[in-house]
């Protein structure tokens, strides 16, 4: 019986990412799955210490009143940053032009037409 690491990917799982995008160069083919395991492998970690800050603080927690699943969000925020949203970037661009630190080129206006786009009538 062979022995795997805790965060091996299931094979279910392997099989589904060599079914993705219909790759038939080989080498391609592996790349993305060795990027898919990876990726994987690091979720199941992150959420590994997630689990671990908020079960083994539970009594810091209860003593100080700091609940242990703002460390869990904090660490997972930190790790797994979200991009920012068509709003954001917009308001960046536009930041950033009213500041003088750049000057609205086709993709700073995409991006705010894009942002304009997306509001309801």
């Amino acid at each position: 019986m062979t022995q795997e690491h805790p965060i091996t990917p299931p094979p279910d799982l392997v099989r589904h990412w060599s079914r993705f995008q219909g790759d038939t160069n080989p080498e391609a083919l592996w790349l993305r799955i060795a990027n898919e395991a990876a990726q994987w492998g690091a979720d199941q970690e992150l959420e590994a210490c997630c689990k671990m800050l908020y079960d083994r603080y539970d009594r810091v927690r209860h003593a100080t009143g700091f609940p242990g699943s703002d460390m869990s969000d904090w660490l997972r925020a930190a790790r797994r940053p979200k991009p920012p949203s068509l709003k954001e970037q917009a308001l960046a661009v536009l930041t950033q032009y009213m500041t003088g630190e750049t000057i609205l080129t086709n993709d700073s206006l995409d991006t705010i037409r894009r942002a304009l786009e997306a509001l309801n009538d």
